[in-house]
């Protein structure tokens, strides 16, 4: 079956801001769920299309997409043969796009209602080849790369790599003047393969991050594309692709070396690290051994290694050396080491809640996790590599220059992760002895009038988080209070008014474990019984006698005092 058109060809139409394309195969009762997102955007029907191009679907798609082509003029429907895959579909697209900007969505994600018109507006701005914007929903947790907005960056200045989807709004006449297509057929890798070649041939690139635009979601019946099986052969034969176009496209050195690094980092030595290498057994597990090492000594320079931090760099030198039980037993130890994060400190000036932490890893007993300085060198933990082949004396020489931790505010009824300013800054600890550990240590300021993107945190909880990386070991922990010590009793929360109109901020200790939780309230619901419930809840001391309280009152009472409780919480079901 040819290409074929619901609508009148593209070039008898004027160009638009923005043409979405969605590939569909089979996509059933998604296209439904989907579409309301896509058809009424902000950016105005007369200024983008979507273009639905259908890869021979068997089911009632081609039905349903062409329901939608009837009802809205700027839907376009393009049917062709089925290629197996989404590469083709989406060429196809972009092809018979009639947008100046190009914005890929797959059919079972969604677009925020204002989406198109903040990327748009950025990406003239700049005239930006690519623009990234910020993605929420249940396939993606928080991303640095969405910390801040950046105007025009590229991937000798920013962390581009770190999102390798191919979700994002592209100029079109950068894609087809560049070349850049999609493969075509059942490739593994390749939207990796498709960004790698965008990025590094991009002259301006965008990244929107105070505002939501895409919703990655993870199918609710598994059938999302990235989900399929496959070998180790296959995979990492397709990873050597992506490898080749980033040696294709840079010269050797530090900037290719930057840029191979995550590939070893998160694809490489994935099958090697916790909680993979603990999975398999066997013959699976020495298969996969057996194409990652060979891919690790062919395809990769000696810098990309050497640039790893401490726990990292060993895996990889236990990789290339052909260490695999040295590796389990390293995963198996690694996968036991713990966060310690302490707050020191939690006060409001200047209207700002000013947050004072230090992070630390430490093993499962508490112990902290080590450096030992030797003859001048500083050595990785002994107790976490005694009796590891290959491990003995693993030097950390710079053990600082890897370090580095964020804090995190989690607005969770609407799914949205922002990091507001820190000043977190990494150094040695001495422990006697020769043995010194690397803290991070320092301030984090949350303005609630600008958290959310440069506006006001909406009403309802907010979790507080932490997330560090100390000698190649990445955690994330609960901002938690100390259970007892001299910062114990000097950690009092308490609310305050803030913005105009104002509205109640009130800290807490929430849940189990006591996770620091902001409470933002309407600008309404500042009154002095809300004031007075949140100041007693976020007391320690105070929840727990009122828990034990509950739990000696007969069931019914307790039932009654519960629902009252929640009642007078201006913020429960928000």
């Amino acid at each position: 079956m040819e290409q074929q058109e619901t609508c009148p060809p593209a070039e008898e139409a004027p160009t638009l801001k923005v043409s979405i394309v969605v590939p569909v195969y089979n996509a059933g009762r998604y296209i439904d769920l989907c579409a309301p997102s896509l058809l009424h955007q902000t950016l105005g029907e007369d200024a983008y299309e979507i273009v639905y191009v259908d890869d021979g679907s068997t089911d009632d798609s081609a039905q349903r997409l062409g329901r939608l082509a009837a009802e809205h003029p700027h839907v376009r429907v393009i049917h062709q043969e089925n290629s197996g895959w989404p590469g083709k579909p989406r060429n196809v697209g972009v092809r018979l796009a009639r947008g100046e900007y190009v914005q890929f969505v797959d059919q079972d994600d969604e677009l925020t209602p204002e989406a198109l018109e903040h990327l748009h507006r950025m990406a003239a701005r700049n005239g930006s080849d690519i623009v990234l914007g910020k993605v929420i929903g249940t396939m993606q947790g928080p991303s640095n790369v969405f910390k801040c907005n950046v105007e025009r960056c590229t991937v000798e200045d920013a962390p581009l790599f770190e999102s390798l989807t191919p979700h994002k709004m592209f100029r079109r006449d950068f894609l087809l003047s560049e070349g850049i297509t999609f493969p075509e057929g059942p490739v593994r890798l390749e939207d990796q393969l498709f960004m790698v070649r965008a990025y590094l041939r991009a002259k301006t690139v965008s990244i929107l991050g105070d505002h939501p635009c895409y919703v990655w979601k993870r199918r609710d019946d598994g059938g999302n594309t990235s989900s399929r099986a496959t070998t180790p052969e296959d995979y990492y034969g397709h990873l050597r692709t992506v490898v080749d176009a980033i040696k294709q496209d840079t010269r050797p050195g530090p900037l290719q070396d930057h840029l191979l690094r995550r590939s070893y980092r998160v694809e490489l030595l994935r099958p090697v690290g916790e909680p993979r290498v603990l999975h398999r057994t066997g013959k699976a597990l020495e298969r996969y051994f057996t194409v990652v090492r060979r891919m690790a000594l062919d395809a990769y320079p000696p810098g990309v290694r050497d640039g790893l931090p401490a726990l990292t760099r060993l895996r990889a030198h236990l990789l290339e050396e052909g260490h695999l039980d040295s590796l389990v037993e390293l995963a198996r130890r690694t996968k036991d080491l713990k966060p310690e994060l302490t707050v020191d400190d939690i006060r409001w000036h200047a209207d700002k809640l000013h947050i004072t932490t230090t992070f630390g890893m430490c093993h499962p007993d508490g112990r902290p996790l080590a450096l030992v300085e030797r003859y001048g060198r500083l050595l990785l933990d002994p107790d976490l590599l005694a009796g590891i082949k290959g491990a003995e004396d693993w030097e950390a020489p710079h053990p600082l220059s890897h370090a580095h931790a964020e804090i995190l505010v989690h607005d969770t009824p609407r799914d949205l992760w922002w990091f507001p300013p820190a000043d977190l800054s990494p150094r040695t600890q001495p422990l006697g002895h020769g043995r010194h550990r690397v803290i991070l240590t320092g301030d984090t300021v949350i303005d609630p009038v600008t958290l959310s993107g440069g506006h006001p945190m909406p009403p309802g909880p907010h979790l507080v988080w932490a997330n560090a990386q100390l000698l190649g070991v990445g955690r994330r922990a609960r901002l938690s209070p100390p259970d007892d010590g001299p910062n114990a009793a000097g950690l009092r929360l308490t609310a305050a008014r803030t913005g105009t109109p104002p509205r109640m901020m009130t800290p807490g200790w929430t849940g189990p474990t006591g996770q620091l939780c902001l409470y933002a309230g309407h600008p309404t619901q500042t009154t002095f019984p809300h004031s007075l419930l949140l100041h007693t809840t976020s007391s320690p001391t105070l929840r727990r006698a009122a828990r034990t309280l509950l739990d000696h009152l007969p069931p019914d009472v307790r039932h009654r005092a519960t629902k009252l409780a929640r009642g007078a919480d201006p913020w429960s079901g928000a």
